[in-house]
């Protein structure tokens, strides 16, 4: 569970990125975050991942205070938060399999473990023929379906994906989501900041969205626009 009370972030530059904002996530729900560029969407996912701290407020990540978190506690939190972003941000030099394994033995995982997990995961988002291949050799489709590999594999309870359709043609972005509702199905969390209309309309889960740093709309099968916003 994600629960965000009357928390405000202000940067330095004295930009008001988010302003009160209160909001609960509750395991396995699918939400989209949506809004135009500078609504706060992206610092709304970084405080979530404890990247960002909040400048008010308080939030809890499965009933602990990230901001009474100790430094050494961080980690263990961002074990449970499986992140997709936009770009991919895979090792170029490393193939698909080691770059899923990555995630893996940076926290210490068994090489059996890894072995036995990273083909599971990579069965997972249909891409077990590709595990020798590097991701330059890749579609921008496969490579993203290599990073919610990753984000998958340490089996968090929560993923969440900035923009992740992004650089993607309309027919591989459907393919991406159908993957995340998969994910979701199986009783993760799934949390997407995204501009994509089409897809948010179609499939109409949870939408927030967000206006100048406020949440200005909270529905139950929701849709990208509403006219009364």
């Amino acid at each position: 569970m994600i629960s965000f009370f009357n928390v405000s972030k202000v940067y330095p530059n004295g930009v008001k990125a988010l302003q009160g904002v209160s909001l609960q996530i509750e395991q396995g729900e699918f939400v989209f975050i949506v809004g135009p560029s500078g609504a706060g969407k992206s610092t709304l996912i970084k405080l979530i991942f404890r990247e960002e701290m909040p400048t008010k407020g308080q939030i809890y990540i499965n009933g602990r205070s990230i901001l009474r978190m100790r430094r050494r506690d961080v980690p263990h939190l961002r074990r449970q938060i499986g992140m997709v972003f936009q770009d991919f941000r895979l090792l170029p030099d490393r193939t698909i399999y080691e770059n899923v394994a990555f995630a893996m033995q940076v926290v210490g995982a068994r090489r059996s473990e890894i072995k036995k997990r990273v083909p599971e995961v990579l069965k997972m988002v249909g891409l077990a023929n590709r595990m020798d291949n590097y991701p330059p050799q890749l579609s921008g489709g496969e490579q993203q379906r290599t990073a919610i590999a990753r984000a998958l594999v340490n089996k968090p309870s929560t993923i969440i994906a900035d923009e992740p359709t992004g650089n993607l043609d309309i027919n591989t972005s459907w393919d991406i989501m159908e993957c995340f509702q998969k994910i979701n199905d199986d009783g993760t969390t799934v949390i997407i900041a995204t501009h994509a209309k089409e897809i948010v309309d179609s499939m109409r889960q949870r939408v927030i969205a967000l206006e100048n740093g406020k949440i200005v709309r909270d529905e139950n099968r929701g849709v990208y626009e509403n006219a009364l916003t």
